[in-house]
C-alpha cells in the first residue's frame, strides 16, 4: 500500500483519535485490507502519537503482543528518522493488515540528507543510530524510497507463520 492522491471508497475516523487541533486518525476501507493512516506534525511528539496509534489499529486487529511490540518498535524507529532527519512539516503512519502479513509505511515531505559530520556517540556509549538495522532485523523486507518530494520508508512484518501459510 503506498500514499496516493486519490481518495479511498470508504473512510471512518477512528474513534477516540481526534487531535487538540482537530486531526484525526483515519480506518480506510478501500477493499478487504484494514488500513490505518495518521497525518501529524513532524515534532518530537508525533513519536509517542504515532505509537500509540499503531498500538490501537493493532488491538482492533487482534494481533498478537510479539507483533505488536515489533510493529512498534518499527513505527518509533521510523518516524523518529522522519522528525529528526527530514526537514518535514509532517509525518505520516500507514499500516496495512492483509492477514498475514502489515505493510507499515513512514512518509515525510522533507529532502534526503546525507550526513556530513560523523555520528555523535553521547558521554557513557549509549547506543545511538542503530534505527534502522532495528526495522531490518524486525522485517521481513523493507525498503527506502527517496525522491524530490520526500521520503517513504516501508517494512513488512509477519503476522504469524499460520496466517501467511492459509493466505
Amino acid at each position: 500500500m503506498a500514499f496516493s492522491s486519490s481518495s479511498p471508497t470508504t473512510a471512518a475516523p477512528v474513534p477516540g483519535t481526534a487531535d487538540s487541533d482537530g486531526r484525526s486518525a483515519w480506518d480506510l476501507h478501500g477493499g478487504a485490507r484494514p488500513v490505518a493512516l495518521r497525518v501529524l506534525p513532524a515534532s518530537p511528539a508525533a513519536v509517542p502519537a504515532l505509537r500509540r496509534f499503531a498500538r490501537e489499529a493493532a488491538r482492533g486487529w487482534h494481533l498478537d503482543d510479539a507483533v505488536v511490540d515489533r510493529l512498534l518498535l518499527v513505527v518509533s524507529e521510523l518516524a523518529t528518522n522522519a522528525v529528526l532527519h527530514s526537514g518535514s512539516q509532517d509525518v505520516a503512519l500507514l499500516i496495512e493488515h492483509d492477514g498475514a502479513d502489515l505493510t507499515v509505511e513512514v512518509r515525510d515531505w522533507g529532502r534526503w540528507r546525507s550526513r556530513l559530520l560523523p555520528r555523535h556517540v553521547p558521554p557513557g556509549g549509549d547506543p545511538v543510530g542503530r534505527g534502522l538495522e532495528l526495522v531490518r532485523r524486525s522485517s521481513s523486507r523493507w525498503l527506502v524510497r527517496a525522491c524530490a518530494d520526500g521520503t517513504r520508508v516501508l517494512a513488512c512484518l509477519t503476522v504469524s507463520a499460520a496466517a501467511a501459510m492459509a493466505g
